[in-house]
Order: structure tokens, then C-alpha cells, then sequence
């Protein structure tokens, strides 16, 4: 069974935010900023969910901008590496429709989405690329305890390192990996990044979570997710990906 299906959730650092949380998604709408039903930037919004439901897919992400100030919308959408192509496109449909039922008319909002899988769509009026975000995340966590669960944490932390350090060296900024240390259970592992940072700034990302909120959520279980703005970790006692 994924872990998706026993998750127990948390919200981590939500700041200026207010959090709705749906069956399949969860919305950061991170603006006190609203438009009119008639504003131009609404318009701008909805062709922006169009390129992105079109644009993300082929290649798990996209990133664009619609419109003019003060009226231009910026916006990108990461599809975990794992989905197929198809199940990235409805997650991305889905977290479009989600910001717009749990953050009408705002400026921004972040939604983090697990229809078939994990992905981010996240939208502004201010140009948010290449900036490194870590305040706005969530945590789901397996509740099973790992048989020791230190020796299972530090084996976990040593492997998301290392597909943290990986997935920062290659242009796709994704990397997954599994490890298994005598006497212990195998962990499988996935580090992703948005790629509209570069390299350097996606293993500060993946560190920064590795070292602050791994530990305090979901060090010695059997499995956690982990997604902020701009990066995600994933770990499990199970196969979750194909191997290349």
C-alpha cells in the first residue's frame, strides 16, 4: 500500500498563510493580496493552469508567465519523478482546480497535490524563480516504526544525502537511489527539485530539509514525504519507483 493512503499530516512553517486542506491536496493561498472576478489578472491565472496542464507533463515540470504588470502571473508545476506523464497532467488539472475552490481570487497560493502521485503547482504576482522556498511545506509520515529505528534513521539520512548531493549535479535535479546497511531494513529514496533553481540552491533546498524537518517528523519510521515550494524528499521500506 503507498504511503499516500495511511499518511498522517502535518504543517510545517506556514507562514502568512492560510491552510485548507482537501482529500487530495492541500492549498497554501500565501497572499493577503485578491483580484476582481473581472480583473485581467484572473484571465492571465486561468491561461497560465492551461500552459502549465499542457507544458508540465512531457517533462514532469514547467514554469511560465502570463500577461503585463501589473497584471503578470508567474508560475510552475513539478510532477514527482515517478508518475507517468497522464497522472502528472490530471495532478497538475487537479491542483489548479483545487487553488481556485480553496484560494479564490488570491494572488498567490501554493497547492500540493497527490492525485496518482505527488506534484506542486505554485502561483504569484511576484517573480518567485530561482528563489530557493522552505518556510512553505508539508510533512506525511508513516506511521510503522522501523525495527531500529536510530540505525534506520541515520541509514535514511545518509542516503537522502547522497541523492541530495546526485540530484543537484544533473539538469533533471532528480535523483533516487535505495540502501541497505547489514541487519537493517532497505530504504528507498527519491530527492526532487523545481528546475528553476539551479544547482547549488536545489542541494540547499533538499539539505535543508534533510537536516531540519526529517528529524523532528519522521526520523526512525518506516516512511515520510516531504514537500516544500521548491524541492521534495521522499523516503520508504518499499519500492515506490522504477529504477532506471
Amino acid at each position: 500500500m503507498s504511503c499516500s493512503r495511511i499518511v498522517v499530516l502535518f504543517v510545517c512553517q506556514l507562514t502568512l498563510a492560510f491552510l485548507v486542506q482537501k482529500a487530495f491536496g492541500v492549498s497554501n493561498c500565501s497572499s493577503s493580496e485578491t483580484f476582481a472576478a473581472n480583473d485581467p489578472y484572473g484571465a492571465n491565472l486561468m491561461e497560465l493552469f492551461s500552459n502549465l496542464s499542457t507544458q508540465t507533463p512531457p517533462t514532469l515540470f514547467g514554469q511560465a508567465s502570463v500577461g503585463q504588470p501589473p497584471d503578470q502571473v508567474y508560475g510552475l508545476a513539478l510532477c514527482a519523478a515517478y508518475m507517468s506523464s497522464s497522472n502528472c497532467q490530471t495532478c497538475v488539472e487537479q491542483a489548479a482546480n483545487e487553488s481556485q475552490n480553496s484560494c479564490p481570487n488570491k494572488k498567490s497560493a501554493i497547492v500540493w497535490s497527490n492525485w496518482y502521485g505527488d506534484c506542486i503547482l505554485k502561483y504569484s504576482d511576484v517573480d518567485f524563480f530561482g528563489q530557493v522556498d522552505t518556510q512553505n511545506k508539508i510533512v506525511y509520515q508513516n506511521p510503522n516504526t522501523a525495527g531500529n529505528p536510530v540505525a534506520f534513521a541515520i541509514q535514511t539520512s545518509g542516503l537522502l544525502l547522497q541523492l541530495s548531493n546526485q540530484s543537484s549535479a544533473i539538469p533533471a535535479l532528480y535523483a533516487a537511489g535505495e540502501l541497505q546497511v547489514y541487519g537493517l531494513q532497505k530504504v528507498y529514496g527519491l530527492a526532487q527539485c523545481t528546475r528553476d533553481l539551479a544547482g547549488s540552491d536545489c542541494e540547499m533546498c533538499l539539505d535543508n530539509l534533510i537536516d531540519t524537518v526529517i528529524p523532528t517528523c519522521c526520523a526512525g519510521t518506516e516512511g515520510g514525504r516531504v514537500l516544500s515550494g521548491s524541492c521534495f524528499l521522499q523516503f520508504e521500506t518499499f519500492p515506490f519507483f522504477q529504477a532506471n
